[in-house]
């Protein structure tokens, strides 16, 4: 499976941006709410001028109409992220997780939803966001499922159920995941190299930064290009997983949120 390289918007990083930061892979649950608070701690310190989170920010996401729901997990996250927002943009792109995030969530949180792939043009130099999902086409079952997850009709019927349907059906999913991954079946395929390669030349960039295979590293793809994976978060892991990814005009610096 070789898909054409998409559409690409670019983001133009205002003069007074200094430093950047990006995370990924939160899967914020209900189940874990020691990862939400690492993400309170680090909104509330972080000396960023703007933060970019690459996708799977939330394990599920059923329809943004749960915000709404009286006392809901999601209206929580929600009025965390606004406020948040209060002292630097924050900017979300979604993930195979969250992919139903829409509109609604903008208008709670003031985050504006980037399309995958962005680029961002920050200290003289490109640098190519996505949630890298899309470029693990070794992956050929997910694949098929992205392509069908991203049709809007095929989401206008799944939120035209109503919001209790859809809870159960985000809590048996996320039961499976758990279930393959207990079981050590949970494998992360890998970004393909040339597709990730075609995509940073025809944006003109030089490094691709990334989340989703929770395999974090910096590679070099060919001369002259790069891509970054971002870590996953997971304050119930032993040992515990959270970090960000920093840039400044010197270049990336990976932060760890945890004690190592």
């Amino acid at each position: 499976m070789t898909p054409s390289v998409p559409p690409m918007d670019e983001l133009a990083a205002p003069a007074a941006w200094r430093t950047v930061d990006f995370i990924s892979d939160l899967h914020l649950e209900p189940a874990q709410p020691a990862t939400v608070q690492a993400l309170r701690q680090y909104l509330h310190s972080t000396p960023a001028d703007a933060v970019f989170l690459l996708g799977d920010l939330f394990e599920v996401w059923v329809g943004d109409d749960a915000i709404d729901e009286p006392g809901s997990f999601e209206g929580a996250c929600c009025a965390l992220l606004a406020q948040a927002t209060h002292a630097r943009p924050l900017y979300f792109m979604h993930g195979n997780r969250d992919f139903l995030v829409g509109k609604g969530f903008t208008r709670h949180t003031g985050i504006p939803v980037l399309a995958d792939p962005t680029v961002l043009t920050f200290a003289g130099r490109r640098w190519l966001l996505s949630h890298g999902d899309a470029l693990c086409l070794n992956d050929v079952e997910y694949q098929r499922f992205r392509i069908l997850a991203r049709n809007p009709q095929w989401q206008a019927q799944l939120l035209a159920r109503p919001l209790h349907e859809r809870r159960a059906q985000g809590r048996s999913a996320r039961s499976e995941s758990e279930a393959r991954k207990q079981a050590g079946a949970a494998v992360y395929a890998d970004v393909d190299s040339p597709a990730a390669i075609e995509w940073l030349r025809a944006a003109g960039a030089q490094a691709l930064i990334h989340g989703h295979t929770h395999l974090p590293a910096d590679h070099v793809l060919a001369p002259g290009l790069a891509r970054h994976v971002l870590t996953d978060w997971d304050l119930d892991a032993h040992p515990p997983r959270a970090g960000v990814l920093r840039l400044t005009a010197e270049g990336l610096q990976r932060l760890p949120l945890v004690p190592t």
